[in-house]
């Protein structure tokens, strides 16, 4: 394979309820960027700010020191952000969304019109759905289907299921006895 032959873009909503997720979401962040086939970018997002994250992406550690947990998130913000400045190859890049789908400081009528474009240009779009501690996806059921309708995928895996998702996603693969996908 060559280098950086995908780019995976990682956005993740650091809102209160998404703690547990954050952490999971730097650490599989870390693994993504070691791998050479992969251009990898992370950014976590609140209400009002996106923090571009891919600079400590060697340290998982300090990815998670540097996130602010807390306050709403805006869906709409953090993908007008990936697409100014980290989707140049729509193609070849794969985004994963890590959150609840519980859109509180933003339009969803505009966050799907933009997940519709993203996937129109062939993006990968991927929801990874919050996990409770018992491991159960906690999402937004009536959003998560209005995205699957898009063409977004959603779903809600562990860390370790997550790689061969995304692997059988690049690869144009099916992946859905892996993951754990909304009901219709």
């Amino acid at each position: 394979r060559r280098h950086g032959e995908w780019d995976v873009v990682i956005l993740v909503d650091q809102s209160g309820s998404m703690a547990v997720s954050v952490i999971y979401s730097s650490i599989m962040a870390a693994i993504f960027a070691s791998l050479d086939v992969l251009k990898t970018r992370l950014a976590f997002f609140n209400e009002s700010t996106v923090a571009d994250m891919t600079a400590h992406l060697v340290d998982p550690v300090d990815i998670l020191f540097s996130a602010q947990l807390g306050g709403a998130e805006n869906y709409n913000l953090a993908l007008d952000y990936a697409k100014e400045h980290f989707i140049q190859r729509p193609e070849k890049t794969l985004l994963l969304f890590i959150t609840d789908l519980f859109h509180t400081a933003g339009d969803n009528a505009r966050f799907l019109q933009q997940v519709q474009e993203l996937v129109e240009s062939h993006v990968k779009f991927m929801v990874l759905l919050k996990l409770t501690d018992a491991g159960q996806p906690s999402y937004n059921r009536d959003l998560a289907q209005e995205l699957t309708k898009l063409g977004a995928h959603c779903f809600g895996s562990t860390p370790k299921l997550l790689i061969e998702i995304v692997e059988r996603i690049l690869k144009h693969q099916p992946y859905d006895h892996l993951a754990r996908n909304p009901s219709p």
